[in-house]
């Protein structure tokens, strides 16, 4: 078994973490019909978030949120992992089982079946806030006055 590169398995993680449960609810069946084992049951838990002033300014805490991780093993010893914003314990391990069904020798049926779909409608979930933001933007300009 070869590991999955570094950039993809970091992308279908984020796509997991991002996902809502119900869209990971259809796979469920699919994502639990195998022998697996908690190695961390899904846990919840807090973490401090930081931000930026301008993207680029001073760090600075946020404030805290509440997380939940989850890190299953395969019959085979694939291993999953999942950090999940806020406190929903299931979709914590479906997500750790879908990481850990991605690394095996089926990755394209698990991308093309879960992760493809799920990015898909974040990137349309994304656009869509996007234009009602864009809605909202105010252009301000400066008129001169002339002399007379």
């Amino acid at each position: 078994m070869n590991p999955a590169p570094y950039s993809a398995r970091q992308h279908w993680i984020g796509v997991l973490a991002r996902a809502r449960r119900d869209e990971l609810q259809p796979h469920e069946a699919a994502l639990r019909d195998i022998e697996y084992q908690l190695i961390r049951g899904p846990e919840i838990g807090m973490t401090l978030v930081r931000g930026r002033m301008g993207g680029n300014g001073a760090p600075f805490n946020v404030g805290e949120m509440s997380v939940t991780r989850c890190v299953v093993r395969l019959a085979d010893g694939r291993t999953g992992y999942s950090y999940v914003a806020g406190r929903d314990k299931a979709h914590a391990e479906l997500a750790a089982l879908a990481d850990a069904h991605l690394q095996g020798t089926q990755q394209r049926h698990w991308l093309d079946e879960v992760i493809t779909p799920l990015a898909n409608a974040q990137a349309e979930r994304r656009a869509q806030k996007e234009a009602e933001t864009a809605a909202t933007k105010v252009e301000f300009f400066t008129l001169v006055r002339g002399e007379n």
